[in-house]
């Protein structure tokens, strides 16, 4: 017997693995989502008590099937029975193999199913809704909670996603490498979201950033010699690092120099480390690998004073070549302040006033440089602007004990 736990990581790595052998076999890949996601549940439900088969991937793949089979027969029996026969006859040489085949599926199928579900004719929530579903195999509650969203919110959201790919085969695409920072995208966003929740009474959501982890951990091995695949997991593990300080005992922010640094993980420190190393070496860094070189310098500080912010500052200058946004710009101002002082910091600010994707974030930054520089009062009408935008709550009450400081 195993405890559930333990068999919910082996249903999520299985997952994709199963969907890419039907999806393969049969095509649907709506209905063939659908059909493994009945698999998982059944398993769920018997692994835990019964054991798990010896061949758990091919199991997965033999009751997937027959529900997927059930359900087009279901639909055959309401259309022309030429349309579904045909719908039933797999599509090419390169099939899965048949339930019970001791040739398991391709573990490319993990890749492919990433770039299927990262489609450039799906919006950013779409793509993010479709790989935690198809790819990290969580169910659409588990979705929607997350997301802090009804859950029929979220299955709409995964049923329109899926009629948009509707007919689009499995496998890597056309100048796949083109749609590679896509997929990229999609996961950074997942972790972003677990690591600092955009809205919500908790500051993290710990599950959405270990299946970031998790899924790119995953790409990594299909393409391990990719810097910015490296750099995007080196900068998950350096950044993830710091999460058990991030947060005191009621749940508040913690910021990063006021952090406990024995509390963080310093065996991810060091994976970070050397893979962000192995990134760099493999040729001119990208936004991510560039990223994780400014996470390393501050992981591998002994303290918040010996932090080497000349280095982050010049490493900032180089990423906001490559990523000239405003969060790049926003904590390049940080940086500049430690290095040059606030009233450097604040004139570089100016220049993000009319950036609305800068958020809260702005007036937050503003207003640690004001109480910096010595202006209380500004400081505490920015850390109060700042307060009033953001939808996370951990983060407002943060910014209104800033600004209450600041009261004379």
């Amino acid at each position: 017997m195993r405890d559930t736990t333990e068999v919910e990581d082996l249903l999520r790595r299985h997952a994709p693995q199963v969907l890419g052998a039907l999806v393969r076999r049969y095509g649907h890949f709506d209905s063939a989502e659908d059909a493994v996601q009945e698999a998982l549940l059944a398993a769920a439900g018997q692994w835990p008590g019964k054991g798990v088969p010896d061949n758990p991937r091919g199991w997965l793949i033999k009751v997937a099937s027959r529900r997927l089979v059930d359900a087009l027969r279901a639909e055959e029996a309401r259309r022309l029975r030429e349309e579904k026969a045909a719908a039933l006859t797999p599509r090419d040489a390169f099939t899965a193999p048949p339930p019970g085949s001791d040739r398991a599926p391709s573990p490319d199928d993990t890749l492919s199913l990433l770039f299927l579900c990262c489609h450039p004719a799906l919006p950013p929530a779409a793509r993010i809704a479709l790989t935690l579903r198809a790819v990290g195999g969580l169910t659409t509650a588990e979705i929607a909670r997350a997301y802090l969203v009804p859950e029929a919110t979220m299955a709409q959201r995964i049923s329109r996603a899926k009629q948009r790919i509707r007919g689009v085969g499995l496998g890597r695409p056309d100048h796949w490498e083109e749609r590679l920072p896509a997929v990229l995208h999609t996961l950074y966003l997942i972790f972003n979201e677990g690591y600092t929740a955009t809205s919500g009474s908790a500051l993290q959501r710990a599950e959405l950033a270990h299946e970031a982890i998790r899924l790119t951990r995953t790409v990594r091995q299909l393409l391990p010699k990719d810097g910015e695949v490296t750099g995007l997991l080196a900068l998950m593990l350096l950044t993830d690092a710091r999460r058990a300080a991030r947060t005191g005992p009621h749940g508040e922010l913690v910021p990063l120099d006021e952090q406990d640094r024995a509390r963080w993980d310093r065996e991810a420190i060091e994976e970070g480390v050397t893979l962000v190393t192995e990134a760099l070496a493999l040729g001119p860094a990208g936004p991510y690998a560039l990223r994780a070189a400014i996470a390393a310098v501050h992981d591998e500080a002994p303290s918040a004073e010996a932090t080497d912010w000349t280095e982050i500052l010049g490493l900032y200058d180089l990423l906001v070549r490559r990523v000239p946004g405003p969060v790049e710009h926003l904590n390049r101002a940080v940086a500049v302040a430690m290095v040059h002082g606030p009233r450097a910091a604040l004139a570089e600010l100016d220049r993000l006033e009319e950036e609305p994707a800068a958020g809260h974030r702005l007036d937050a930054v503003r207003a640690h440089l004001l109480e910096r520089a010595g202006e209380p009062d500004a400081a505490r009408e920015a850390y109060a602007s700042a307060a009033a935008k953001t939808l996370s709550l951990p983060e407002r009450r943060y910014l209104e004990v800033r600004a209450a400081r600041l009261r004379t």
